[in-house]
This record gives C-alpha cells, sequence and structure tokens, in this order.
C-alpha cells in the first residue's frame, strides 16, 4: 500500500500544538510560548529513530507498529515506555550488537520535535516541520497500540517490539552498504533468518 502525507493545511502557532497534545492526547510535552514543542519521552512512550529510506521499507514489510512521525531523512517509531533501555540487549540478542547501523532510542530524559497535527510540512517560516505519517489517535489510549517486548503468542499482546526492531536493524544495516558500496555483498544478521522464517531463540535462553 503506498504511503500518502495528510492533506496540507494552514500550520498551527506552537501554542495551539501544545494544546493539541496536552488537551486532546493527554501527552506530556514542553516548549509553547511562541517556541518549538518537543514530547517529552520515556514516560507513555519511547521512540526508536533511524534514517527515513530505512524507516519507509519497514513499514513496506508490513511489520505493525504504533505512531509514525517523519523529520527530514530522520523517522521516528513510537515504542512502549521503557524500550530504549531494552534496545542494546535486543540488538545483542538479534546478533547485531557491535554493527553501525544508525538506529537509536530516546527513552528517559530525551525529547523529540512535536510533529504538526495538522500533518502540513511548512511553518509561517518555509522550514519543514516534522509530520504524522501515522498520526496518533486523541481519546484512544496510547500504550496498548505500542510494540512491546511481548512473546508468547498472546492474540491481545501489543504488536512485538523484537520483530520491529529486527526489521529496523535489517534495513538499516542494508541502507548503510548500499550507501557504501553499492555492489558489495548483503550480509545479515540471525534478524535475517528470522524473518526468512527460522524460529527465534527463547530470549531466556
Amino acid at each position: 500500500m503506498a504511503l500518502a502525507f495528510p492533506r496540507p493545511r494552514p500550520p498551527l502557532d506552537p501554542d495551539a500544538v501544545r494544546r493539541w497534545y496536552e488537551q486532546d492526547l493527554g501527552w506530556p510535552v514542553t516548549g509553547g510560548g511562541g517556541g518549538p514543542v518537543e514530547l517529552v519521552t520515556g514516560l507513555q512512550f519511547d521512540v526508536l529513530e533511524l534514517p527515513a529510506a530505512a524507516g519507509f521499507a519497514v513499514l513496506r514489510r508490513g511489520v505493525r507498529t504504533g505512531p509514525v512521525a517523519l523529520d527530514g531523512r530522520r523517522m521516528g517509531l513510537l515504542v512502549s515506555a521503557g524500550s530504549a533501555e531494552q534496545l542494546p540487549e535486543l540488538l545483542d540478542w538479534l546478533e547485531w550488537g557491535g554493527v553501525a547501523l544508525d538506529l537509536f532510542a530516546l527513552g528517559a530524559g530525551c525529547r523529540m520535535p512535536a510533529p504538526r497535527p495538522t500533518g502540513t510540512r511548512e511553518a509561517a517560516d518555509g522550514r519543514t516541520q516534522p509530520v504524522w505519517l501515522r498520526p496518533p489517535e486523541p481519546g484512544r489510549e496510547l500504550e496498548p497500540t505500542l510494540p512491546s517486548a511481548c512473546l508468547g503468542g498472546d492474540r491481545n499482546c501489543a504488536p512485538d517490539l523484537v520483530r520491529l526492531v529486527g526489521a529496523a536493524a535489517t534495513e538499516c544495516h542494508r541502507a548503510r552498504l548500499l550507501r557504501a558500496a553499492g555492489a558489495q555483498p548483503l550480509a545479515f544478521s540471525y534478524a535475517s533468518r528470522m524473518f526468512a522464517g527460522t524460529r527465534p531463540r527463547s530470549l531466556t535462553s
């Protein structure tokens, strides 16, 4: 399915953006008062941040996600709070430890620029603004929709953080190799074998 940006609308002032997040979504924010608004991570959600090209490839895989934001050449995938602390362990388990991936996590004590709720990418001064590719839904509880590290096949469980991190790591590595060489062989970790159908090992083994 092709991804499309929301239809552009007139930009909102920072105070209106802040009110939308605080009142309609109940999200903690900083800024406003005429200045830029930022979302506080580590409370209701963390963010996986990766290059936009790799992020679009992850979305094309059909991996389930929560809200997704685009900020220039970077993409942010909202995941359950506490995921930032789990990321190094998950990458090691998926055999990506020590590989330069350009994949980061924003957790407790971090901030991310607040995407405009209307979807417009142009501010009044002409600068490109972050936007929601998959926006949050006002009135809907956020946490149950976010990828988390739950395993065991529970149908009521949130989308699997392990699968999302594996897909993100694979696509970040693919993008890096394509940028670096073009023709050199693509070597992928255990994550690629897992998505090819190999049953993953237990996190507790």
